[in-house]
């Protein structure tokens, strides 16, 4: 499926002409560092080689108007007199990103065009926030803005935060906005400092989606960032970024079971992930791979976020020969685990995969293979 140039034929055929701009904004996987977002913590995803793709025009009047090939309503809505609606429509996130960019004082023009996508909806792979970023770099080429990668992640993420209603970190964004091909990025999230980690040449990223959902986790995402606050507090620290682990390690006691448990996830999943981009950075494909399990079990076990399926289809992933590591991946409940796989058994690591987790869930999953690319982009119309 050649979405790119579905999205410029589909333009020509509409507008009897070529667009003048085509941008594309990545979804991504995290590969490592799960729930230490909002704790400060470290995170490392990578954008992947599924995107949302736009061919567009510039409008002088003020309007913006894209066709989309993945939903039946089109996006469209003016520049003047912006106002939020509770609906989560992609005409809303697109009037929030307007709305972002223009509290910053930037002079936005209206634009026409195309839409498509191949990010799954609704797996955790993000695709709320590569639309995000597709739509902010239209603005930014119609408009005559430069492109701050970082700055328009935050923006995005003010987007998301405070006109969408959603309460999320800023790593979706930040990835979708600074990816770079064939690595990783570890990112810090307190300073937002970014250091790329290259991911092994001889290994691809898989993504195992159970074809389950994440219905409890609304009150359980809460519940959990109640504890790790309750656990910070008992530290008298802000955060559990700041609790290291000998200090976790003489006082853990202290607390009850439960919030030492969550704690315990927090202080050594960062500790997890600063070693896998070490490993990543020395070529230790098998000790990143470890670590990948590791941080499984403890989101199964201390964190309690997986869930039956997603320990099926990780199960079933460590037990394939090519398969260095592979864990749950966002916020729980359901949607997508990630593996570390190698390329000479990639096929045979899908086919057996699918077989097993069909065998022990009675579900069919979705296994996506993929690359790590480039942030959002304004892409050759050549």
């Amino acid at each position: 499926m050649d979405i790119r140039q579905d999205v410029l034929d589909t333009f020509h055929v509409q507008f009897q002409e070529a667009p003048t701009l085509l941008v594309r904004a990545p979804g991504r996987v995290n590969l490592i560092g799960e729930h230490t977002d909002y704790n400060d913590g470290f995170v490392m995803p990578l954008a992947i080689d599924r995107a949302i793709w736009i061919a567009l025009r510039p409008r002088h009047d003020g309007i913006v108007r894209v066709t989309s090939l993945d939903f039946e309503a089109p996006i469209t809505f003016s520049l003047e007199n912006l106002t939020a609606h509770d609906d989560k429509t992609p005409s809303e996130y697109a009037k929030g990103i307007a709305w972002a960019l223009q509290g910053e004082g930037y002079v936005l023009k209206g634009f026409e065009g195309v839409m498509k996508g191949d990010v799954p909806i609704g797996a955790g792979l993000s695709s709320s926030a590569a639309f995000e970023l597709a739509i902010a770099r239209a603005f930014c080429a119609v408009s005559g803005i430069d492109w701050e990668p970082k700055r328009m992640a935050l923006l995005a993420q003010k987007t998301e935060n405070q006109w969408i209603g959603v309460k999320t970190g800023i790593m979706d964004q930040m990835i979708s906005a600074t990816g770079i091909a064939d690595h990783a990025i570890l990112i810090d999230c307190r300073s937002l400092d970014l250091e790329p980690a290259p991911l092994p040449t001889e290994a691809r990223v898989v993504v195992l989606d159970t074809g389950t959902r994440r219905g409890l986790l609304g009150t359980a995402y809460n519940e959990r960032r109640e504890q790790c606050e309750t656990a910070a507090a008992h530290f008298g620290v802000a955060v559990l970024r700041d609790v290291d682990a000998e200090t976790f390690e003489a006082r853990s006691e202290e607390l009850d079971e439960i919030t030492r448990k969550r704690a315990r996830h927090v202080i050594t999943e960062n500790m997890r992930t600063v070693a896998a981009k070490e490993a990543m950075h020395k070529g230790q494909i098998k000790r990143l791979g470890e670590l990948m399990n590791a941080s499984h079990v403890s989101l199964r076990d201390d964190f309690e976020v997986s869930s039956p399926a997603l320990n099926a289809i990780v199960e079933c992933a460590q037990s394939h020969p090519g398969c260095y590591g592979a864990r749950m991946t966002g916020g729980g409940f359901g949607g997508c685990a990630v593996a570390l796989v190698q390329i000479a058994h990639i096929e045979d690591f899908v086919e057996q995969v699918i077989a097993c987790y069909i065998r022990r869930t009675n579900l069919q999953p979705n296994v996506y293979v993929c690359r790590a690319t480039n942030g959002a982009s304004l892409e050759s119309l050549d």
